[in-house]
């Protein structure tokens, strides 16, 4: 693989131009040396990510993101995780579809993009078809999504913020609601909507995009204006998620702000908005006092306590 893309790094919208190659880290904090934290079946995604045997998650270590309250935090900016040959990944992600997950689900894969794209390449050479997902921030260069779209099938981009003040709060860029709506523009260019639409999971995604939000405590006016946003640009067919799973964590300490879980009058609101703007295709979550699907990295075999439970462990 060329190291080229790792010597003067832009594969993001912060355009570090580090040389990662050289052990040079930019916002991500990461080396051109992939770095993974899991590789695994998992329950926790929507249904048409897991249907009945499960999504095939790959979570990658670091992230250009940086969100203070990041709920995958020991990985995104505390790089839990194993450095992995190109070898090694691809044995890896082999065992992982001989397990029959229904896709591969690349969890903030942009910043290693050099290393999947290879390993697409690799596994399309040996005629191995199985769907995939970029799993991502929704941060990402709009001129990128092209090349994303000829390897992967599915987008399921975040879209964190509408209000660029907050975005520059909790991220350090203001711009990620103009880079983000961009970026999912082109997704759904080249992608549709998700199909097909199956809630039950009886029938997993094949192709398309859908959009995930997760309402944040004491800043429903965010929400609102992102559901806005996503109507008048793509109508009430754009597939959401629209997620209270939020749990505050210790940059939020650290930052003296979002220290507490979501109200349930707040997340009332927000789904009224969904229901008032006439959403056709949206999941959304029970609001409790705890999940099981708050990952844990420090388990190596399995870092989401849900799938325990799932087991009858």
């Amino acid at each position: 693989m060329s190291p080229d893309p790792y010597q003067n790094c832009r594969l993001c919208p912060r355009d570090c131009g580090v040389n990662r190659c050289e052990g040079e880290l930019g916002v991500c904090g990461e080396s051109s040396e992939i770095r993974i934290s899991h590789i695994g079946p998992h329950f926790g995604e929507e249904p048409s990510f897991t249907g009945t045997s499960g999504s095939g998650t790959i979570f990658f270590s670091g992230c250009s993101s940086r969100c203070f309250f990041c709920q995958n935090h020991q990985i995104s900016t505390g790089h839990q995780g194993k450095v992995y040959t190109p070898e090694l990944f691809m044995t890896e992600v082999k065992e992982l579809i001989e397990r029959k997950v229904h896709n591969l689900n690349f969890v903030t894969p942009d910043h290693f993009w050099p290393h999947l794209r290879e390993l697409c390449l690799g596994l399309r050479e040996q005629e191995i078809l199985i769907p995939s997902v970029f799993n991502c921030s929704g941060y990402q260069k709009p001129g990128m999504v092209l090349e994303y779209s000829e390897f992967v099938d599915m987008f399921m981009p975040d879209m964190k913020f509408a209000d660029g003040k907050l975005a520059g709060f909790c991220m350090n860029d203001r711009d990620y609601p103009e880079i983000a709506m961009e970026a999912i523009r082109r997704m759904v260019k080249t992608k549709g909507f998700l199909d097909p639409w199956d809630p039950t999971g009886r029938h997993a995604a094949k192709r398309g995009v859908l959009v995930r939000h997760l309402v944040l405590p004491g800043y429903v006016e965010n929400s609102l204006k992102v559901l806005d946003l996503l109507y008048h640009e793509f109508g009430p067919g754009i597939p959401l998620s629209v997620m209270s799973q939020f749990r505050p964590v210790r940059g939020c300490s650290e930052k003296h702000a979002m220290t507490r879980s979501l109200f349930p009058e707040e997340y009332d609101r927000v789904i009224e908005h969904v229901e008032r703007l006439g959403f056709e295709k949206v999941y959304t979550q029970v609001l409790s006092e705890r999940t099981d699907y708050l990952p844990d990295f420090n388990d190596p075999e399995d870092p989401f306590p849900g799938h325990k439970k799932k087991d009858g462990g």
